[in-house]
């Protein structure tokens, strides 16, 4: 793909990381944010992608600071914002961004729960506004949900597609601007009957995620649940249907398990307990196993990536 200039708003925890994406595919990449030692530490936060990932750390250079709006975004092909999740904050964002923007850029915005057709309403020209949600972190999680708004055009979604895949992310097109998108929808429809499970004495919490992570869970990416269903039969998973739906927790609002939790200040590893107790040491071998795991596959798809470009 042709080298495009992308600018980020915002250089913290995940504006970083996309910065370093596009730097990593070859990209010009302007990085803004209005904390002058936010923007003096990204340049080091960068390089150590790169050095994690074992990638060309001479790339680096691709990203340049910007403490300036308007010289940040004025010849920018691809603004992602990322910036709070606070929707005036973000509203007030875009409308400036369509004033110091072309025309032609489009305007992404990588929010996780916001609605993107929100986020746009402000901008006159929002056949150009889509969603990026990149997750977390942006380089090391290959997927990105790009977001249709109500006005959002098809020329917006194919060219912020095709960035993405060139620069070896894995984009999904969401049709539908709704809450949670496709990932947190799925995600947090498993939670609810997880927790409502372990709230009905079912099993303990070890038990439910030793469930998840050695039963489906071990198969869940190299085979979708719908893959799984036209694998196994739909006359099989209409059968299931037929006897499990009914019984599966319907609650529209947080289980009372959990908001107790919470009120107890019980809100996981941070404090050693949550729906289960942790030690220091359990909670950082988790997140050491989770990190080496997720570096180990970003690193194995980025030279697979390598190797089929030669």
């Amino acid at each position: 793909m042709p080298q495009e200039k992308v600018a980020v708003l915002g250089a913290g925890l995940m504006g970083h990381g996309i910065a370093q994406i596009f730097a990593a595919a070859g990209h010009e990449v302007a990085l803004y944010d209005t904390s002058a030692e936010i923007l003096k530490t990204a340049p080091e936060r960068i390089r150590a992608i790169f050095k994690l990932l074992d990638q060309d750390e001479s790339l680096a250079s691709n990203v340049r600071l910007e403490a300036d709006f308007d010289r940040a975004f004025a010849d920018a092909d691809l603004v992602v914002e990322a910036a709070p999740e606070k929707l005036p904050v973000k509203q007030e964002i875009f409308s400036r961004l369509e004033k110091a923007t072309r025309r032609e850029a489009i305007l992404a915005s990588n929010t996780s729960a916001l609605p993107i057709t929100e986020i746009a309403r402000p901008v006159k020209t929002g056949d150009r506004v889509v969603g990026t949600h990149f997750w977390n972190p942006p380089h090391l999680i290959p997927l990105v949900e790009v977001v249709q708004a109500e006005r959002t055009s098809a020329a917006t979604i194919a060219k912020t597609m095709a960035m993405l895949e060139a620069a070896g992310k894995s984009p999904v097109h969401v049709k539908r601007d709704v809450p949670g998108f496709i990932g947190n929808r799925l995600q947090h429809a498993l939670k609810r009957e997880a927790i409502a499970i372990v709230a009905d004495g079912i099993c303990d919490a070890e038990t439910l995620d030793k469930v998840v992570k050695d039963g489906f869970g071990a198969r869940l990416g190299i085979l979708g649940p719908l893959e799984q269903s036209d694998l196994i039969g739909l006359n099989i998973t209409l059968d299931v249907h037929a006897t499990l739906l009914k019984h599966l927790n319907r609650d529209t609002e947080p289980h009372p398990y959990l908001v107790e939790k919470v009120k107890k200040g019980e809100t996981g590893m941070k404090v050693g307990k949550g729906f289960m107790d942790w030690t220091p040491e359990q909670a950082a071998a988790v997140r050491e196993r989770v990190n080496r795991l997720l570096v180990e596959a970003a690193r194995a798809r980025a030279k697979a990536r390598t190797k089929a470009k030669v």
